[in-house]
């Protein structure tokens, strides 16, 4: 799986979101311009001491990464799409791709991929959810639909064993 950042805004984020994708083997791109510096202490504390165990790629800017990626199959997650999440079938090297957290992915991207964005299900009056938790949910979905393919699907004990 590709998780697609769009200009990114809050570090605290961003080492989430690294975090949860070295734990699901899930690259990460990054898309200029970002609101702060990758190297800020911020993101290394959110994704704590997984940040160097990232399989993680910037590009200078949306162009950037349409060309090096010429092949991608894209899904858009924005809270103005007609589809949820759940109502599309993922592949294993698909790219899901989440906007800045003041404004999410700009509306030109969106009419050119119409039939490709999805939204997560919320309540009328909430304008989002935070990107870090939009990109958990999302992302395990598309895990899942794989049958979390190569993930540890057994859980063990430190000290204990189960019954």
């Amino acid at each position: 799986m590709n998780i697609v950042l769009l200009e990114p805004e809050i570090p605290a984020n961003t080492g989430n979101i690294g975090r949860t994708c070295v734990a699901t083997n899930t690259r990460l791109h990054l898309i200029r311009p970002f609101g702060f510096k990758l190297n800020e202490q911020s993101i290394k504390r959110a994704g704590l001491d997984y940040w160097n165990d990232l399989d993680v790629t910037e590009y200078i800017n949306y162009a950037d990464f349409l060309e090096k990626n010429p092949s991608a199959r894209l899904f858009f997650a924005t809270t103005k799409a007609h589809k949820t999440y759940d109502e599309v079938s993922f592949r294993e090297d698909d790219y899901i791709v989440f906007g800045k957290e003041s404004a999410g992915i700009p509306e030109e991207i969106l009419v050119e991929n119409e039939e490709c964005c999805i939204r997560i299900p919320m309540y009328s009056d909430i304008r989002s959810l935070n990107l870090s938790n939009s990109v958990a949910i999302v992302l395990y979905e598309a895990l899942r639909q794989n049958h979390f393919n190569g993930l540890n699907l057994t859980g063990h004990l430190h000290r204990l064993n189960w019954k």
